[in-house]
C-alpha cells in the first residue's frame, strides 16, 4: 500500500512520468527466504501495475543500486537502503563506493525509521510509516494491496 503511495509521491515531487518497481533475483544483503518466488511476486506486482498506466515492473540480476539505476532519471529507495549503499562493505573500496554513489541519477529516499532520512533526498508521502514489506510478510496484512492479499502468497 505505502509503496504505491511512495510511487505517486515520487511522480509528483520528482516530476517523473513512469515508475518502475524493480525486483532483484538476489537482493543484496538479504538472505533467501521461504515464501513467494521472484516470479510469483512479479506476477502480483504486474497485476497491480495494470491499474496504473505510469507503473511498470521489472526483474533484474543486478544487486547494487548503482547498477539497477542505470538508465533511470530517479532512483527511489528507503532510508535503510540509503544507509546500505553508503556502507563501503559492499564495494571493493571506499573509492568504488564513492564512484557508484556519484553515478546514481537523482536520489529519492523514503523514511524508514530508525534510519536517518537525508533531507536533501527526502520524499514525503502519506502512509510512510507503513512501508514495511517485512511486516506485511510477517502478518500485517492491512499493509498489503488487495491484489497481494488475494494472491494468498503471503498468508
Amino acid at each position: 500500500m505505502a509503496h504505491l503511495d511512495l510511487s505517486e509521491a515520487v511522480r509528483e515531487q520528482r516530476h517523473v512520468d513512469m515508475v518502475v518497481w524493480t525486483l532483484s533475483t538476489d537482493a543484496l544483503g538479504k538472505r533467501a527466504q521461504a515464501g513467494p518466488t521472484v516470479e510469483q511476486r512479479r506476477a502480483v506486482l504486474e497485476e497491480i501495475a495494470r491499474d496504473y498506466p505510469w507503473l511498470e515492473v521489472q526483474v533484474t540480476d543486478a544487486q547494487l543500486i548503482s547498477d539497477i539505476a542505470i538508465g533511470f532519471d530517479v532512483v527511489v529507495m528507503g532510508a535503510d537502503k540509503w544507509d546500505q549503499i553508503n556502507d563501503p562493505i559492499w564495494y571493493p573500496s571506499a573509492t568504488a563506493r564513492d564512484e557508484a554513489i556519484a553515478a546514481l541519477p537523482e536520489v529519492a529516499v523514503a523514511p524508514r525509521p530508525p534510519h536517518p532520512l537525508p533531507s536533501e533526498h527526502a520524499v514525503r508521502f502519506e502512509n510512510n510509516e507503513l512501508v514495511s514489506s517485512t511486516a506485511a510478510r510477517a502478518g500485517a496484512h492491512h499493509l498489503m494491496l488487495p491484489q497481494a492479499l488475494a494472491s494468498g502468497l503471503w498468508t
